[in-house]
């Protein structure tokens, strides 16, 4: 694992960085996960194997460190991966983000422009967070009584409810980090990540898991120009559920576009 110092919060990113010759693929996670966690199965694909590999924990997360004092805003974690991509010399990169790793790779993208090359997102938030989604969730409390008490038994609740896979990669977060992007994706942002991901002048990639649909935005994504892939066999936790189809659909997206 590697580290990289992030000035703007004084405090260490760590990521893994898997060699390849082919283009190099940012992998930004969700709300609960840790790139560390998720996509070491999914980069070890043979449609991967040949891409470099750049699997980042976001701060607050995994084995990042976790300062008390960072915004942990959707924004400002794209900020510091701004400088953390310059300090890696990605002068053309391709950005996958899932869930709410998406809002971040599209605020990344906005901020980095020409030098990503294409963009591909797994259900990824486009709009502040919906009724029932774990970010709306946590962002309803209030944040000291989340903290006290609401991160713990959230945890709990996912263990007993049969998702050890999230509860378990949850559990190493900062209760604050969880808190404060929930709440920024709850509250949204103008324009918003919709409007940033139409706006993009790259190919682009929505992935649905095929247990997700049906879902109206494959036709509203469509329409406006964001190409739809389906990962068998699996719903919205796909890098656990299916690594092999998420990676062949990563794949099947990037070379769509040569």
């Amino acid at each position: 694992m590697n580290e990289y110092f992030v000035k703007k919060a004084n405090a260490v990113l760590r990521y893994n960085d898997f060699p390849g010759p082919e283009r190099p693929i940012l992998f930004i996670h969700g709300l609960g996960c840790a790139g560390s966690f998720d996509y070491p199965q999914v980069a070890a694909q043979a449609s991967l194997k040949n891409h470099r590999c750049v699997l980042v924990d976001l701060l607050g997360a995994g084995y990042s460190d976790k300062p008390n004092d960072f915004t942990y805003t959707v924004k400002d974690h794209a900020a510091y991966l701004k400088d953390f991509v310059e300090s890696l010399g990605l002068k053309s990169f391709i950005l996958f983000g899932h869930s709410l790793g998406g809002a971040v790779a599209l605020s990344l993208a906005d901020q980095c422009g020409e030098h990503v090359e294409r963009i591909i997102l797994s259900e990824a938030n486009l709009d502040k967070s919906d009724e029932g989604s774990a970010s709306k969730y946590i962002a309803d409390f209030d944040q000291n009584d989340f903290l006290t008490n609401g991160f713990r038994r959230l945890v709990e609740e996912s263990r007993e409810s049969g998702n050890q896979m999230w509860a378990a990669c949850l559990s190493l977060w900062s209760p604050k980090a969880a808190y404060l992007i929930s709440k920024s994706a709850a509250e949204g942002q103008q324009p918003s990540w919709r409007e940033l991901l139409y706006a993009l002048d790259c190919p682009k990639t929505f992935i649905f898991g095929e247990r997700s649909l049906p879902d109206s935005d494959t036709q509203v994504l469509k329409e406006h120009g964001v190409s739809i892939e389906i990962v068998e066999n699996a719903g919205h936790s796909m890098a656990w559920e299916n690594p092999r189809g998420l990676a062949e659909t990563i794949g099947k997206s990037i070379q769509s576009f040569e």
